[in-house]
């Protein structure tokens, strides 16, 4: 089964748009750096805001990227073991459990994340003078969208008859 298939609509939507911001920022981390590389290897000359940018763009990509698995139920998860310890509506339930704590770690993040960029939002970068704040608010913003994922994921699994767990099965 497709992995899209297991996604509502509006969720399938923000799935690929977060594709897509994954695709840009990743393009622009490659051009970006290799741009500069070239710079200082021709002209001797280097491109300060390169990394600064670079920096903000990779760190929105990690975040990004969680969401990107989550919603792909792609986080990496050893289910051997429970595979073969419980009952297919054992591990189910197992799942959901495991869920509800990843839930919760994810509220955490997203509650000291958004204070962090709170508190930093008026210190500015070096050299393009952007606010701290944005680089840490990748942080709650990415991790509130994986939650998001991980919500659908167990609202399937709590409503679901069959033992299937894996959005990929």
């Amino acid at each position: 089964m497709n992995w899209q298939e297991t996604l509502p609509p509006p969720l399938k939507l923000l799935s690929r748009c977060i594709d897509g911001a994954i695709v840009v920022c990743g393009v622009g981390i490659v051009v970006i750096i290799f741009g500069n590389a070239l710079l200082r290897f021709i002209l001797n000359m280097d491109v300060a805001w390169s990394r600064e940018l670079a920096t903000f763009l990779m760190l929105w990509v990690t975040f990004l990227g969680c969401a990107a698995a989550a919603a792909r139920g792609a986080h990496m998860r050893v289910t051997e073991i429970a595979a073969h310890l419980f009952s297919p509506r054992s591990h189910r339930w197992l799942e959901v459990g495991i869920n509800l704590v990843v839930s919760a770690v994810l509220l955490s993040i997203i509650w000291y994340g958004t204070r962090i960029a709170i508190r930093t939002w008026d210190q500015e970068t070096t050299i393009l003078y952007w606010p701290v704040g944005l680089l840490y608010a990748s942080m709650p913003a990415g991790t509130f969208l994986t939650l998001l994922f991980v919500i659908n994921q167990t609202a399937r699994l709590v409503g679901s008859a069959t033992p299937s767990t894996s959005p990929t099965e």
